[in-house]
């Protein structure tokens, strides 16, 4: 793929996300950040990006509209959040666990709790590139950007 074209350009959150607390609005800037910085993204069978990508909640599915860095649609696609939930709660509880772990916890300690953490973000990440699959190429570090944002969609603060 070719990454000055096959990528994201935009990332935005709907009004249907919401808005939460000045650290969620933050932590959600700065996932949509570290995804358009970087990313490798082509939904299948269009070969005209960069893409724009805007992300709603309707029904608690995820809805991806993805349209030309010019505003043309392109594809939209809905995902149910059911298969996402346990590895978001999971995520959540081990993240907690690794904040706690950094206070009191042995460098050995912390390290097994880091890669639980990360084995739960790459499951997530995963599930996302699986159900994506034949609708939308990204590369896995892509993919883990945008569970990165799907999990922050989730955090409430």
């Amino acid at each position: 793929m070719t990454a000055s074209r096959h990528r994201l350009c935009d990332v935005v959150l709907d009004d249907s996300i919401g808005r939460s607390t000045p650290d969620v609005e933050h932590e959600r800037a700065v996932a949509i950040f570290d995804l358009i910085e970087e990313n490798s993204f082509r939904p299948s069978s269009h070969d005209g990006g960069p893409y724009r990508l805007t992300l709603s909640l309707i029904d608690s599915k995820l809805v991806l509209e993805i349209t030309s860095e010019a505003g043309e649609p392109v594809a939209t696609h809905i995902l149910s959040l059911t298969p996402f939930r346990r590895i978001v709660k999971d995520y959540f509880m081990i993240c907690e666990s690794y904040y706690q772990a950094i206070r009191s916890a042995t460098p050995s300690q912390i390290e097994a709790i880091d890669m639980g953490r990360r084995g739960i973000h790459n499951e997530g990440s995963q599930t996302l590139m699986d159900r994506l699959s034949g609708k939308v190429e990204m590369d896995f570090d892509t993919a883990r950007r945008l569970f990165t944002l799907v999990c922050v969609l989730y955090w409430r603060g």
